[in-house]
């Protein structure tokens, strides 16, 4: 499969989470949220590395790094994404989980002395940009309780870069995709249950469709199929031009939002929506040369 069919697939299951995750808050601690999720996606992959032959195994040292992958990509990011959308909207959250790119971007050139194409990095520069205007209502209206929510949603994103860094790292060892996905999120799981003992939080579960189904998706397509194309596109392209996925995402959310929460299109966000689309043909269009900056 292509990195744009890889691309296309982790966007649109990914745009979709963030309208998923919102029937997810309220009635259960977002802790055993992200727990359930995992474990559900986890037992999944792992079910299906076993049925397809691939060997679980591993090294003593290749678990530290899948534990410490697992613990912020598929573990702290996503507890904070939760903690984020309880204080704020989540098209708020989705606008600074788009720093993830320029983070990734520095990311590659720090730890792994990657080159940086200059189109690369000015797509990125405008899809951030778009996202901005996609959702300047929602930062200009900021209340100053929301404070709380920014902080975990810088958070996550920090998480997620650390995570994909580790990922590429992992990748380049050889490590196998799946089964090293299914022992990322088994390490992510067991993370967030820490956390949860430690904040001492009531464990429930909400039998309601709502609740149940979009646990369902979340932890089928949201963390396994979303996760495993993206994990390969990170492998094809890189960490800096796969992180482009993180600024991609709002957009469908927002289109998502537009038919299910009858978004109002405004200038801005129109002017939002063509410098994605720009910075995204940017980004995936080949690249002839290479340019360090």
């Amino acid at each position: 499969m292509g990195p744009i069919s890889l691309f296309s697939i982790a966007t649109l299951i990914w745009g979709s989470t963030w309208l998923a995750i919102t029937f997810q808050l309220g009635s259960v601690a977002a802790e055993a949220s992200v727990v359930y999720r995992f474990a559900l996606a986890a037992l999944m992959l792992a079910a299906w590395c076993l049925a397809t032959g691939r060997s679980l195994r591993f090294p003593a040292a290749q678990h530290a790094w899948l534990a410490s992958q697992g613990a912020l990509l598929f573990g702290l990011n996503y507890l904070c994404v939760y903690w984020a959308e309880q204080h704020i909207a989540s098209g708020l959250v989705a606008v600074l989980f788009s720093l993830i790119v320029f983070l990734n971007l520095v990311g590659v050139r720090v730890f792994f002395a990657t080159p940086v194409n200059r189109r690369t990095a000015l797509g990125a520069a405008l899809g951030v940009a778009g996202v901005t205007l996609l959702f300047w209502r929602e930062l200009a209206g900021m209340q100053t309780d929301a404070l709380r929510g920014i902080l975990f949603g810088l958070a996550a994103t920090v998480f997620a870069s650390g995570g994909n860094l580790l990922a590429v790292r992992n990748q380049r060892r050889g490590i196998p995709l799946l089964p090293g996905v299914a022992w990322g999120m088994t390490y992510g799981t067991l993370t967030i249950a820490i956390v949860a003992a430690l904040n001492d939080i009531v464990w429930t579960f909400d039998p309601r469709p709502g609740y149940l189904l979009s646990l369902l998706y979340l932890a089928a397509f949201g963390s396994v199929i979303a996760f495993a194309a993206y994990l390969t596109l990170l492998g094809k392209i890189g960490a800096a031009r796969a992180g482009y996925v993180g600024v991609a995402v709002p957009v469908v959310a927002l289109l998502l939002s537009t038919v299910f929460e009858h978004y109002e299109w405004t200038l801005p966000a129109l002017a939002g929506a063509a410098l994605c689309i720009a910075g995204n043909v940017l980004v995936l269009m080949p690249q002839p040369t290479t340019v360090r900056v």
